[in-house]
């Protein structure tokens, strides 16, 4: 049993992990390098926000959007 936790301890400390290692010690030589992969999650956030935004005016704009109260039986 000892065997087994120690193969999921290599896997995650040793295999999974080792990118995260490697942009740590690369934080120590470039803050920009190390933190390019958050920067563009958050353009893709920030662009998947503006196409969220931009549909919902469109349905508002359509009068595809009903804002009734009553749209559900409990609110009644």
């Amino acid at each position: 049993m000892k065997a087994f936790f120690e193969g999921i301890q290599y896997l995650f400390v040793d295999i999974l992990f080792a990118p995260m290692d490697l942009m740590r010690k690369l934080e120590l030589s470039n803050w920009w390098a190390a933190n390019l992969l958050n920067w563009i999650f958050i353009i893709i956030c920030c662009g998947a926000t503006y196409y969220w935004i931009k549909e919902l005016k469109k349905h508002k704009d359509s009068g595809e959007d009903s804002q009734d109260t009553t749209a559900h039986s409990f609110l009644k």
